[in-house]
This record gives C-alpha cells, sequence and structure tokens, in this order.
C-alpha cells in the first residue's frame, strides 16, 4: 500500500518515533510490520525502533540459537558503515550489466533492501547515480554481491552500502539479469522477501518464516546484554557473570 504525504498529515502518524528499548513491544509482530500499511502504526513503530536498538551480531546469535544457523554472508562487508534492515529483493546479473540492477529500483517496493549476486567481480555495477535512484525511491540499503564504485561520493551519502569489493570500471545498461528470484550465496539459498539486517560489523539473512521466532529471541538477548553491562559496571568480572569465577 503506498502511503500518501496527505494520508500522513490526516492522520498525524509520526513514522519517526522512537521508543525505549524497555517500552518496546513484539506481540503479534510479523514481517510486514516493516513497512506501515496505514493500520499497522503501533507495530510498525514497535519493530523499527527495536531494530534500530539491536546489531548483526544479536541476530545472528538469536538465529543460531534457533535454527543452528548463522545467517552470515561472511563476503559482503559495510562500505559506508550505515544500518539497514528489510525485506529482500533480488537480482542477478553479469559484472558487465549494471541495467539489471536498475530495472530492480523501479520494481521494488518502498521500504525493501536490494540485494544483487553478480557472476563475476570483472566491473561495478553499483555507484553514486544509482544509490541516488534507489534513495529517491524510498529503498532502504542495496547490498552488492560483487562490487560498486565511486567511493568517493558513498562515502558520504545517507544511504547504505555493502559489497564484496569495489572497482573504478562499469558495464552498460543491457538489462540482461533476473529480478525477484531466488539466489544461492555461500550455501546459503535466499529467496525474494526474507529479512536482511546489516550494520559495521556485517550482514545477516534470516528467512521469512523464522522472522518472528528470531526478533523475539534478539529481544532476549538484548535485555540480558543490558543487564550484563549493568552488572560490569557495578564491579563484577565478566568471569563471575558468566560462572567461571
Amino acid at each position: 500500500m503506498s502511503i500518501k504525504p496527505k494520508d500522513l498529515l490526516s492522520n498525524k502518524k509520526d513514522l519517526d518515533k522512537k521508543i525505549s528499548i524497555e517500552e518496546i513491544s513484539l506481540d503479534n509482530i510479523s514481517i510486514d510490520d516493516l513497512t506501515y500499511n496505514g493500520d499497522n502504526y503501533k507495530k510498525f513503530i514497535n519493530l523499527n525502533s527495536f531494530l534500530d536498538n539491536v546489531s548483526a551480531c544479536q541476530i545472528s546469535d538469536a538465529f543460531n540459537e534457533i535454527a543452528q544457523r548463522s545467517g552470515v554472508l561472511y563476503n559482503l562487508k559495510p562500505i559506508n558503515n550505515l544500518k539497514a534492515w528489510g525485506k529482500i529483493f533480488t537480482s542477478k546479473t553479469n559484472s558487465d550489466d549494471w541495467g539489471t540492477i536498475t530495472i530492480s529500483i523501479d520494481e521494488a517496493d518502498e521500504g525493501d533492501v536490494l540485494l544483487v549476486e553478480t557472476r563475476d567481480m570483472d566491473a561495478a555495477i553499483w555507484g553514486e547515480l544509482a544509490s541516488t535512484s534507489a534513495k529517491n525511491k524510498g529503498i532502504k540499503a542495496t547490498l552488492v554481491y560483487g562490487c560498486v564504485r565511486d567511493l568517493d561520493a558513498l562515502l558520504t551519502m545517507d544511504y547504505p552500502i555493502f559489497a564484496c569489493g569495489f572497482r573504478p570500471n562499469a558495464g552498460n545498461a543491457l538489462g540482461l539479469g533476473e529480478i525477484n528470484v531466488d539466489l544461492e550465496l555461500e550455501s546459503m539459498k535466499i529467496s525474494p522477501g526474507d529479512f536482511l539486517f546489516g550494520d559495521e560489523t556485517g550482514v545477516v539473512i534470516i528467512p521469512q518464516e523464522f522472522f518472528k521466532r528470531v526478533m523475539l529471541k534478539t529481544y532476549e538477548i538484548k535485555i540480558k546484554e543490558k543487564n550484563i553491562a549493568r552488572m560490569l559496571n557495578s564491579g563484577k568480572s565478566l568471569a563471575q557473570i558468566v560462572g567461571l569465577r
């Protein structure tokens, strides 16, 4: 559902509102609550406030407790150290074809994150202009399992980028790749609509069917770590807290 500015004004909803971690409720949330649909304001605010307070480390730990999987794509690294999360829109192409990713920008929904696989790393398929276009569309981030360029611009843009590497050269606007398809990266199967979270430490992908369970477990981990931090600040050692002393 597309939310128009006049709708927000009439409903007087502050979509940038943040609440503290202690006040957050994740009751009955679903992956669809990552975006505001006009009826899910409370769930949207609670879920996005929560994700703003947690890390890729905590989400990976939660997924590992539930499914004995890390969810980490090890070769993807943060380019400009910005946090991002959302439902995945996928594409696959060769490194000489940056046109496919521009089609993905047009086809993805507002609030999605783009994940594109390139079959080699000979050229960059993403840069400053693509980032500007995606940001204007309302896309949350781009993750290139391949190379990007224009680092002089990307490092200062308020748009999260993750990639395996970077190159100064690019290919052409061929548009010969695939969009909205299943991917397999590092032996991990990834489907459109799965959940992705990235920050300064790296990228974690959670299959959509695990989303709610992982969010609830992540909340437990976050609260537990806050309590441990309080005990450390009160003078206890970490060895004492974990029962080794």
